[in-house]
């Protein structure tokens, strides 16, 4: 029998190796594909595929309406001589406070009292905090859904016309936006605004913008507003009159104060489509880049972003959608 098998398998030994490469070749790529739904050791994949591997957390986000809105009119415009005209758009009644020559310390001290001590929803709240560490303050009443702009200058008898080379002890302008009515507050998450306002003078001349936006909420606690970096290109933007003289002053300028210029070095896509498949609406943000650029059927396929090639750690959706997807989110 052992014969007859050894002259069987002379015979048809092409055809015998045949089948045994066959069959190793076809092993061998159902572990790699994973037809066999066996791990794979990490050497036989490669590293992209290794990295999506990795699960990507999906924030289950709380939808908070801000009630106060406040933007620079015509930045290219002001300067501590002259002045800065704000516009203002907030859901309720209103008042802006504006603190000229505002201690860094003292301000962020006051943001901590906010968590530890008292809250502050008020004007008099915020200058009880400060100890009075500002150069000038005036008031204004703001009424509800209209946008106002709202001209702010110093004093001429103050005679200032810097605020020393960086770093600064005070910034040029801190705004505080709170309800006029006490009972507004009960109504919305966010009881003031504060933000921090940067206006050039003869000595640190990068262009007015706002630096920071803290939202305080009744619990004792503030928020860091931070900016989206859309995949759209918005036609107003506010480079888009400054010479790249200017625009290459400013980024030195940030740089040297420890800022960072984000998106505004150079406008995005001109597309509010899915930067990957062009075809899809762009719903998801990716942290802590905070590029919008994906839409829900590609966000799944990435642990990197496709605009910066930066990790992401977390991403959120800006809206919830209704169509029945296990690996989507419900709800936000």
């Amino acid at each position: 029998m052992a014969a007859l098998f050894l002259v069987t398998l002379y015979e048809y030994s092409p055809h015998f190796y045949i089948a045994v490469v066959f069959t190793c070749f076809i092993v061998t790529a159902g572990l790699v594909l994973g037809w066999f739904g066996w791990d794979v050791p990490v050497i036989l994949r490669n590293s992209e595929e290794t990295q999506f591997n990795a699960r990507v957390f999906k924030k289950q986000m709380r939808q908070v309406k801000n009630p106060f809105g406040l933007e620079i009119s015509n930045p290219s415009s002001a300067s501590i001589t002259t002045g800065i005209t704000l516009t203002t758009d907030c859901l309720e009644d209103s008042l802006l406070t504006c603190y000229w020559g505002c201690s860094v310390q003292k301000l962020y001290e006051a943001l901590q009292k906010h968590i530890y001590c008292f809250q502050i929803s008020t004007p008099q709240a915020l200058e009880d905090a400060l100890y009075s560490e500002y150069l000038h303050q005036e008031q204004y009443f703001i009424k509800k859904d209209s946008k106002e702009e709202i001209y702010c200058e110093l004093p001429k008898d103050t005679k200032i016309e810097d605020f020393g080379t960086v770093p600064r002890s005070r910034y040029p302008l801190v705004a505080l936006l709170t309800f006029a009515d006490e009972d507004d507050r009960e109504i919305y998450d966010i009881v003031s605004m504060v933000s921090i306002i940067h206006i050039p003078d003869k000595t640190y001349k990068l262009s007015c913008r706002i630096l920071y936006q803290y939202l305080l909420l009744p619990q004792g606690q503030f928020y860091d507003l931070k900016q989206l970096f859309m995949s759209a290109n918005n036609n107003s933007t506010p480079s888009s009159n400054s010479s790249p003289e200017e625009e290459s002053t400013d980024h030195s300028l940030l740089e040297k104060a420890g800022l960072s210029a984000g998106g505004a070095d150079a406008p995005e896509e001109s597309s509010k489509d899915c930067v990957v498949c062009q075809n899809g609406a762009v719903n998801w943000v990716l942290l802590p880049c905070r590029h919008t650029c994906l839409c829900d059927g590609c966000v799944r396929y990435f642990q990197r972003c496709p605009m910066c090639r930066q990790f992401v750690q977390e991403s959120f959706a800006l809206c919830s959608r209704k169509e029945p997807d296990k690996d989507r989110p419900k709800t936000l």
